[in-house]
């Protein structure tokens, strides 16, 4: 998720109630926790083991989304890995993982939840939130795909 401006986000979290504020999409990740501009205007640094979800949201007046048991009805189309993961609650929610190794991030995973007309379309779970993550699959690779000309096609060019 790029873009230099802050994000406005609603943190759930396992023992107390949400927190709304805004976040700096790529420094949001401390080694102490979550920091955070309430929308008091309080600087917080809430840390991982209270985090059960960070909701990248358009309104904070839409409705608390609710993210326990979401999952695909059916294979995604969007490319990426699909992911399930258990909450330390006993949650399930699915996702959409990028499909990059090279930039993991050190502290959870940023993921597209299922459903995108009503919950977030991004989230970031902390890794401590949870118990497992399964890969379920790898949608829209184009590898192993080898498509090998036609050979009863004639050409139009000499080679």
């Amino acid at each position: 998720m790029s873009g230099s401006t802050n994000k406005r986000v609603r943190i759930l979290r396992f023992e107390r109630e949400p927190v709304d504020g805004f976040v700096h999409p790529q420094t949001f990740q401390t080694p102490s926790g979550i920091e955070m501009l309430s929308r008091d205007g309080n600087i917080l640094t809430l840390p991982y083991q209270e985090v059960k979800v960070l909701c990248f949201v358009q309104d904070f007046d839409d409705p608390l989304p609710d993210l326990n048991n979401r999952t695909f009805s059916s294979r995604p189309k969007t490319s990426g890995l699909w992911v399930r993961m258990s909450f330390r609650d006993g949650a399930i929610l699915d996702g959409i993982l990028p499909n990059n190794l090279l930039q993991p991030e050190p502290h959870g995973f940023t993921v597209t939840p299922p459903d995108l007309a009503v919950t977030p379309q991004r989230v970031f779970i902390p890794r401590v939130a949870l118990n497992a993550i399964h890969v379920l699959a790898v949608v829209g690779s184009g590898l192993g795909r080898s498509k090998k000309p036609d050979e009863r096609q004639i050409s139009i060019f000499d080679t």
